[in-house]
């Protein structure tokens, strides 16, 4: 069976020529070909530099396809999506011609027209993948928009987390970021980790305020001299138009801070394994963040937002901590309380995690691809 992936994943050129995409993306792709023959990728080619967390495609099964670059939030850039809308319809067309079935992960820019086109005017089996938070109150009218048609329409769709009054056709699904071998290591590196000296802290996500940055540093500004004898090094992965801010803000900090900028996901696992506390305080439009289950899984407590699916899996002072509301006093409270914990009690928190971090791995999300979506498709597009 052949799929075809439609998203706004960005993709790059590296210097000698050679193709990468955003790498949570691209490494599910590569572990979808356990399920597919062949899977083609519509999506965006970007001309900047490549993040260093971008990651090429392991194997000629899966094929690139280049799609108008488009995308702003300002009046002019959605003016732009839909001036290139024909040019992609016309793409993508051919590219249902040689697939199965498709995907469309929302929401994006282009979802906007595509998820009508698709629904309407295609025939093609297929499901919709809704990645944002999908009990967002207020969210862009785009966003609204895109949610409002996955309830209209009939085809499956899969969102993060579970919600009162779920329609049946909308599927609780986990975003997979582990593999095997991965829950083999995280369990050498749980059974190994100490928590009865300075413990240090990580974020890994894009470095705005809204993720929770600015909330992080001024945690840490207010701990009291005693406290500060008991953190080790706060780690923080990833880039942003806010860097510098961020920088300025922990100049004058007796803190060891280490921005590490973008990483590939080995040196995020090197960080993980020396942190013992993850923080995300977001209040971004976000589902489950797949990082919350990666630090987990390599031995890291987390202390994370009560927001959007998140505490559908964490549970507080079972997990790790819940923050509600998400502000700098209640993130200070919960540092000041960790900081203190007995070992006996830090290690608790990781008796719960196998249950968890198992249900973010490729292969259970495979197994549900082909039994919950495939399984369900006509006939034809299962041969």
């Amino acid at each position: 069976m052949k799929l075809a992936i439609i998203s706004h994943t960005e993709h790059y050129k590296t210097p000698t020529g050679e193709l990468v995409g955003w790498g949570p993306t691209v490494n599910e792709i590569n572990n979808l070909l356990a399920v597919f023959e062949e899977v083609y990728h519509v999506a965006m080619l970007h001309d900047t530099p490549a993040p260093a967390s971008a990651l090429p495609y392991q194997s000629d099964k899966i094929h690139f396809v280049p799609v108008p670059t488009v995308g702003s939030k300002n009046v002019f850039g959605k003016l732009h999506i839909l001036w290139y809308a024909p040019q992609t319809i016309v793409i993508l067309s051919k590219v249902l011609k040689q697939v199965d079935v498709f995907q469309l992960r929302t929401p994006t820019g282009i979802g906007v027209y595509l998820l009508p086109y698709l629904t309407c005017f295609v025939k093609k089996p297929g499901w919709y993948k809704y990645a944002g938070q999908w009990n967002q109150k207020h969210p862009p009218m785009g966003y609204a928009l895109q949610r409002w048609f996955l309830k209209k329409q009939s085809r499956k769709v899969t969102i993060n987390g579970y919600w009162e009054g779920q329609p049946k056709h909308h599927l609780s699904f986990e975003n997979p970021c582990l593999t095997d071998e991965d829950i083999e290591l995280g369990n050498t590196i749980r059974q190994q980790k100490d928590f009865s000296g300075r413990l240090s802290f990580c974020f890994v996500g894009r470095l705005e305020r809204e993720k929770g940055v600015e909330r992080i540093i001024k945690a840490f500004l207010e701990l009291a001299k005693d406290e500060l004898g008991r953190v080790g090094t706060v780690h923080l992965v990833g880039e942003g138009k806010e860097s510098r801010y961020f920088k300025d803000l922990v100049k004058t900090s007796s803190i060891h801070f280490i921005f590490h900028g973008a990483l590939p996901k080995n040196k995020v696992v090197e960080v993980y394994k020396q942190s013992h506390v993850f923080l995300l305080p977001t209040t971004a439009s976000e589902g489950f963040p797949k990082v919350i289950a990666e630090a987990m899984n390599f031995g890291c407590i987390p202390i994370v937002s009560q927001w959007s699916s998140i505490g559908h899996y964490i549970k507080h002072n079972v997990h790790g901590y819940l923050m509600q509301p998400v502000t700098v006093a209640v993130l200070s409270t919960l540092l000041q309380k960790l900081l203190y914990l007995p070992e006996t009690k830090c290690k608790s928190f990781m008796d719960h995690v196998p249950s968890i971090v198992s249900r973010f791995t490729f292969s259970h999300y495979n197994h549900r691809i082909v039994t919950e979506i495939l399984n369900s498709l006509p006939i034809d597009a299962q041969n």
